[in-house]
């Protein structure tokens, strides 16, 4: 079987080498890559994302990602979206006060801590997915994902969510819309069950 062509979106602000590596170990041949006709030539997108929400929306804009990834999302091709890439996807963020791609209703919303809860929320945490999910297809219900992040996403539509985790509060950990996917976690970082995730958002890309 031919190997998922996958693009890496570039645009500043990701882990690309590891997102890359990773995907690559999951079966994908990858092309990490800023520019618009390249990516359209892929089957598949990744958007990974650290840093803060402003910064990633400009850099987004300024590298022709906002218009690409909803055109992207448009055709219904498949997306991953990783930790910012997940937030960006969503109306607004509290982080910046910035507006988002808005292909998602709802918003994104800063942890709220607590005793002992340290924000950001950094390190392995359980995830509980949905039964139904593609993306947790295979993968055992108490696996422990890594998480870095001080912002969650509010989803309007609970249907979207494909898993939730505890942090103080329950926030949605993953979301599966279509052939739109994203993690608050990073699945490249996460081992096993990290590659087990990509392998599925590959195996859902055909």
């Amino acid at each position: 079987m031919a190997r998922m062509r996958v693009a890496v979106l570039d645009y500043g602000m990701g882990n690309l080498a590891s997102a890359a590596k990773a995907l690559e170990r999951a079966g994908a041949e990858v092309c990490v890559t800023a520019d618009p006709s390249e990516v359209r030539r892929r089957g598949a997108l990744v958007v990974p994302g650290v840093g803060a929400f402003g910064a990633c929306m400009a850099n987004l804009a300024a590298a022709g990602g906002v218009d690409l990834v909803r055109e992207w999302i448009g055709q219904s091709r498949p997306l991953l979206g990783i930790c910012l890439g997940m937030q960006t996807l969503f109306a607004s963020s509290e982080e910046d006060d910035g507006a988002g791609l808005g292909v998602l209703e709802g918003k994104v919303a800063k942890l709220p801590g607590g005793p002992g809860l340290k924000v950001p929320h950094m390190g392995w945490n359980e995830v509980r997915p949905r039964a139904t999910s593609r993306l947790f297809a295979g993968i055992d219900e108490d696996s422990r994902f890594y998480f870095v992040h001080s912002y969650y996403a509010v989803p309007s539509d609970p249907a979207v969510e494909a898993a939730s985790c505890q942090y103080g509060i329950s926030f949605t950990a993953a979301i599966e819309r279509g052939m739109l996917f994203a993690t608050q976690f990073h699945p490249e970082k996460s081992g096993d069950v990290g590659a087990a995730l990509l392998s599925n958002f590959l195996e859902a890309c055909r």
